[in-house]
């Protein structure tokens, strides 16, 4: 549309030149916000001159819109297509170019989008998409400052939202595909961890087996040379001789407990392959019932015998009755929290170590004067718990360390690592735990710290508590 208005002066048009900002779209990520898309920064006096608007559209042709204010404040937006539209209706263009830009505003003024420019690409473009349809093309207010605003045209933004669409299903595909690799990867080692636990129980249970016998051959023999000795108190010298070179009095004291060395020898090591089987166990598709108890002694030992340092765990099991779950995704919740627990209590007793080799003087004289006795207690119970207007039976599990309570923040940190957008982020042990716990088996996975005052036991001062809900109906 050719316009037969004057050109405005030189200078007034210099002032209303666009501003544009560099964006890259091929450096977006998932966290890119409106800030790194390319901005037009154009603004025009609401007393101007339609005439004046329609003269800057022509010269600029990719220009979506203008920014209207009144003595340097912000007033409202107006865009291409609405001013057009207004030109086109019945004597339109005689009424508009001649009036004030502000008259315009007042008939062309529609519900306006402001985002500041810290706003993520990903959520903009939703609210944007939430739009009803003639407002889809509307330019799109972004403030960068107090009052420094700036436009964004909406195809723009709806391709950056399509390129980070692609990214992000491609992040999610790869990250279900190292997903798969490493389910496969640990069932392979489950197998693997397995069949070696299948080849120590094989020995294990020959030597347990023949215990018995060798015990009762060992007290038989040994009742029989004292038979001998009741019958023939005085040997031959040579036979004197025979029994003090090979110490029978030592044998006789020494043999029994020769044999039960070995029978607790074998007896653990059966235990730690039975807990390499329970812990390698790969769940079915439906979930079967479990002893819980069973399940934690397992984690225990299997935790017993690699610390090297000593930690005390004291356990105050209830009656539970068989519970249907996932057990082997279970004894990963069970690990992930007893890692934690454990990894806290040793950085405290190297902690404590350290302050009680510096000078006098130097050291914590509370951490000096105490020993630290690290300690884990788990306690089980069946709690009743009010879900709607009804009772429930759920199984309560409570793992709790007497090491320092965590900080404010981190407890944040870790409720926070719970959520569905942190966990596609980044996946934790514990966030893991949290999900298998919650949407494997319905229940619930609580964090306190310090511990609850109603079950801190009296060596806990502050300490970390775990908590896992099951529902048991």
């Amino acid at each position: 549309m050719k316009l037969d208005h004057p050109a405005p002066d030189a200078n007034r048009l210099s002032r209303f030149t666009p501003v544009w900002t560099e964006g890259n779209s091929l450096a977006l990520q998932l966290d890119s916000t409106l800030q790194d898309l390319p901005l037009c920064q154009i603004a025009l006096d609401q007393d101007q001159r339609g005439w004046e608007l329609a003269q800057l559209f022509e010269q600029h042709p990719l220009l979506t819109g203008v920014i209207l204010v009144n003595q340097e404040h912000f007033v409202g937006v107006l865009s291409r297509r609405r001013f057009l539209e207004y030109l086109l209706r019945p004597h339109g263009a005689e009424f508009f170019l001649k009036e004030t830009l502000w008259v315009l505003y007042c008939y062309a003024r529609c519900d306006e989008l402001v985002f500041s420019g810290t706003t993520p690409i990903l959520t903009a473009a939703q609210r944007v998409l939430r739009r009803s349809l003639e407002l889809q093309t509307e330019p799109i207010i972004v403030k960068l400052t107090a009052n420094d605003y700036y436009l964004l045209d909406p195809q723009a933004l709806n391709i950056a939202y399509w390129q980070l669409r692609g990214i992000e299903t491609q992040v999610r595909y790869e990250r279900t595909q190292a997903e798969l690799i490493q389910s496969d990867k640990m069932a392979n080692l489950g197998r693997l961890v397995d069949g070696v636990a299948h080849e120590i129980l094989d020995p294990v249970s020959f030597i347990w087996g023949n215990l018995n016998h060798v015990s009762d051959y060992c007290r038989d023999l040994l009742d029989l040379l004292g038979s001998y000795e009741q019958v023939l108190p005085q040997p031959p010298a040579t036979l004197a001789q025979k029994r003090i070179d090979l110490e029978a009095d030592y044998i006789q004291q020494d043999l029994p407990q020769a044999i039960a060395s070995i029978r607790s020898g074998a007896e653990r090591l059966s235990k730690l392959a039975t807990s390499l089987q329970n812990f390698c166990h790969i769940d079915d598709v439906y979930p079967k019932s479990a002893d819980l108890h069973e399940l934690l002694d397992s984690i225990v030992l299997l935790f017993k015998s690699r610390l090297s340092s000593e930690i005390h765990f004291i356990k105050h099991y209830g009656h539970l009755p068989p519970v249907p779950c996932y057990a082997g995704q279970l004894n990963q919740v069970f690990m992930n929290v007893l890692s934690m627990a454990v990894d806290t209590l040793l950085m405290q007793a190297v902690s404590q170590e350290l302050e009680i080799g510096l000078p006098r003087g130097q050291a914590n004289n509370t951490a000096t004067e105490t020993t630290f006795e690290p300690t884990i207690t788990i306690s089980t119970e069946v709690r009743s718990l009010t879900v709607g207007n009804r009772e429930e039976r759920w199984i309560a599990i409570r793992i709790m360390d007497n090491g320092p309570a965590l900080s404010a923040e981190s407890l944040e940190q870790l409720c926070a690592s719970f959520t569905v957008k942190q966990r596609a982020l980044k996946e934790t042990s514990l966030g893991v735990s949290y999900q298998i716990v919650t949407a494997k088996h319905g229940g619930k996975f609580e964090i306190y710290s310090p511990c609850r005052p109603q079950t801190i036991h009296s060596l806990y001062a502050a300490g970390t508590e775990f908590e896992i809900l099951l529902p048991f109906t």
